[in-house]
């Protein structure tokens, strides 16, 4: 566990607090306080340690239920960013250790609070013109295509229902990648648009995916499952797609049983099942479940049973967890995790699908696609690549 004071990136220029979720009206007037960064290999609970972290801090989260007055006193926190990897979620849930990180200076979780005042700005520094160089893949589009006919055997053997396969792609660039991050959250449809940065990191986020919301005394997930071209052909074969309908509704069920685990008995409901709604140039079928919390919830409980998020793990959760960690070969790195705002009366942490990631030297980006027995393996290629072509494209500054 690594508890700093306020500072922004070393090597990366600082950039406006940007955090996805974060409330608008006070973007422009936060300044760091304090953050924590933990890795895996700093062992012990991550939840525990966010929800002890902001407490020292003056952000209370350790009974979600308890009225707030919804007002920030100016002189105190704000709130903060929360960032927890994927990795550090599968660690929650017990699953095997992933295979290794392609960005290792990336935390598993990154937690900074903010007060009101004056932002800090990095000194000016001379420009050097942006480039990207060409993407580097983790997997041929045969080993792609073979993992997704092993997830297949593994359904007829009867381990598993569904699973997501995610692949990744690194490419070189020089010159400041804050402004290729910070466009990503302007794509249509990127609810969780933003970023967040460290030492010698950066996240850039466009997600469209509610992975858990904590308002008003509910609990609300919004999981997406199903992709078609944004045409009005695409939208009809969504919506008459009974392997994409299947596959929905699997994780669904999925994330009302998570949410279960947390809610008053009797609260979880479903509504807008297999409503379709757009991110760029995609259709993307989304439902909401909702739920009333438990007396006495508090973030890490909630944390331990949310992440990592079902509509990018599979079902059961576990079993799929098992076979993702054997079948792919790098890690998720800042992808298919959780990034957000969190203060006390409120919680909105995006699931952190179409992100990218900066290092010292590379920029990294993440897609894949969930597999059912009616999956076909060039169909999911083409899938993963269809969601990552605006990513790339907007980071490229096209």
């Amino acid at each position: 566990m690594r508890k700093v004071g306020p500072y922004g990136v070393e090597t990366l220029p600082q950039v406006l607090v940007d955090v996805p979720a974060a409330p608008t009206a006070c973007r422009d007037t936060l300044a760091e306080r304090a953050r924590l960064h933990w890795h895996r290999t700093d062992g012990g609970d991550p939840a525990a340690l966010a929800e002890e972290f902001l407490a020292a801090h003056g952000l209370n989260l350790r009974d979600l239920t308890r009225p707030t007055t919804g007002h920030h006193d100016t002189a105190g926190p704000c709130g903060a960013a929360l960032y927890l990897s994927a990795a550090a979620g599968a660690h929650l849930a017990g699953a095997p250790t992933p295979a290794p990180e392609p960005a290792p200076t990336l935390p598993d979780l990154a937690v900074v609070v903010y007060d009101h005042g004056p932002t800090r700005r990095a000194p000016a520094r001379a420009a050097t013109p942006w480039w990207l160089g060409a993407w580097t893949e983790s997997w041929t589009p045969q080993q792609h295509a073979a993992a997704v006919d092993a997830v297949r055997a593994a359904i007829a053997r009867g381990d598993l229902y569904q699973a997501n396969l995610v692949g990744h792609a690194a490419a070189p660039y020089t010159g400041d990648p804050l402004p290729a991050l910070r466009r990503l959250g302007a794509l249509p449809g990127a609810r969780y648009g933003g970023v967040l940065t460290g030492d010698n990191w950066a996240i850039g986020c466009a997600s469209p995916e509610t992975l858990i919301e904590v308002r008003d005394g509910h609990l609300i997930t919004r999981p997406i499952k199903g992709t078609r071209p944004a045409t009005p052909t695409g939208r009809a074969e969504l919506l008459t797609s009974a392997k994409e309908r299947a596959e929905h509704i699997m994780i669904v069920d999925l994330e009302r049983n998570d949410l279960a685990r947390i809610a008053r008995t009797g609260t979880v409901t479903v509504d807008d099942l297999f409503t379709v709604r757009r991110w760029c140039d995609l259709w993307q079928a989304e439902s909401t479940v909702r739920a009333t919390p438990a007396d006495g919830l508090g973030l890490a409980d909630l944390l331990r049973a949310t992440c990592p998020g079902g509509s990018v793990t599979g079902a059961p959760k576990l079993a799929a967890l098992t076979h993702i960690a054997a079948a792919e070969p790098v890690g998720r790195g800042a992808s298919m995790g959780a990034l957000g705002w969190v203060t006390p009366g409120h919680i909105d942490l995006g699931l952190t699908i179409r992100t990218a990631a900066a290092d010292g030297e590379h920029l990294h980006t993440w897609a894949g696609g969930g597999i059912t027995w009616d999956s076909d393996a060039h169909a999911e290629v083409a899938e993963a690549a269809a969601k990552t072509t605006p990513v790339r494209a907007t980071l490229a500054g096209h």
